[in-house]
């Protein structure tokens, strides 16, 4: 059976100091780790931030590691660290057109192990809709992945309909990945911005679309939601109600019920929890649910998919998720990859 992970992230072996090139700020960026082999140090301006494996940024260890548990290929995006939306849009175009190529160069040595979804200055809809035409026409990278919220600014602000009008044109699939969690410094104990806030901000993405009318307006715009949508399918009863209780306050872009946008778009599957995955399927249909690990980070599922093989879910929902959908998000045929 044909996997592929819609969600993992990688980074390039090498990069420059970003803060020393442009001047400024807490770019991150990556160094030799004094651990040794096989491990990296992520730096943030010119503070450690992290050390990372070498599955982070070396393709050749990756493959044989997926492939134990089955997978042949993976979708790869950056880190969302990496995003850098508070920095001058310029300057994030020149960071964003760097990663791009890395995984672009990934993509066509790989073409059968690995898919691209390339990264775009969100903060300036000029700039982003650019690298979105030389992703889709030089690059031929079939998405984008994009924060949750853009420097505090929900999805739903004016300023970033041209950016989803644009991926609806292209036909570039989007992935939506929490970051920059709200309510990060009041509950940074126990790793409640991780645990709790990521869920909350895909939520809030989502919902935002609904709201605003995007997802209305533009119907055909194929977004996918990581790590299971978040909140949003799980709270989904107390939006609709909401919805209908206060029309004054939540209805005031779009009259259609929230709901009625249950299977209009994807998800990953990363729920860590059979029985909420089963929920998820039954809300939004197999169809609409993507493979997806977040590898080869710890909060992921790193044994990749396996708490669905070894469950009683039906083989055409197992199919669906662990390929065919991701094969429609992408508008890919299954093919390419046989």
């Amino acid at each position: 059976m044909l996997k592929i992970d819609a969600h993992s992230h990688i980074l390039p072996n090498t990069m420059p100091n970003w803060t020393d090139k442009f001047g400024y700020g807490d770019f991150v960026w990556m160094k030799d780790s004094p651990a040794g082999k096989g491990k990296a140090d992520m730096m943030k301006g010119n503070e450690f931030f992290r050390t990372v494996e070498e599955n982070c940024w070396n393709e050749n260890v990756r493959i044989p590691e997926y492939a134990n548990f089955d997978t042949q290929v993976q979708v790869v995006c950056t880190v969302p660290v990496m995003f850098s939306y508070w920095a001058k849009a310029k300057d994030t175009l020149d960071l964003s057109r760097f990663l791009n190529d890395h995984i672009a160069n990934l993509q066509a040595k790989y073409p059968k192990n690995y898919i691209g979804l390339g990264t775009i200055p969100m903060q300036d809809a000029d700039l982003a809709i650019q690298e979105m035409e030389r992703l889709k026409y030089e690059l031929n990278i079939p998405g984008i992945q994009i924060g949750s919220n853009i420097n505090d600014k929900n999805l739903s602000e004016a300023e970033f309909y041209p950016i989803f009008e644009a991926a609806d044109r292209l036909g570039l699939a989007v992935m939506i990945h929490p970051w920059e969690m709200m309510g990060f410094s009041s509950m940074e104990k126990y790793w409640l911005p991780w645990l709790v806030g990521m869920p909350a901000e895909t939520s809030r993405a989502m919902a935002s679309l609904i709201f605003s009318g995007v997802m209305e307006k533009l119907p055909n715009l194929r977004v996918m939601l990581s790590h299971a949508g978040g909140s949003f399918i799980p709270t989904i009863g107390r939006l609709e109600h909401g919805f209908n209780c206060r029309p004054d306050l939540v209805q005031v872009d779009n009259t259609i019920n929230p709901r009625e946008y249950l299977g209009k778009f994807w998800v990953d599957c990363i729920t860590h929890d059979i029985d909420m995955l089963k929920y998820i399927v039954n809300a939004v249909g197999s169809e609409k649910v993507c493979l997806g690990t977040d590898y080869p980070f710890p909060l992921g599922d790193l044994e990749i998919g396996k708490f669905i093989t070894d469950s009683d879910m039906a083989k055409k929902d197992i199919e669906n998720i662990f390929s065919k959908s991701t094969l429609d998000w992408l508008n890919l045929p299954k093919s390419k990859f046989l």
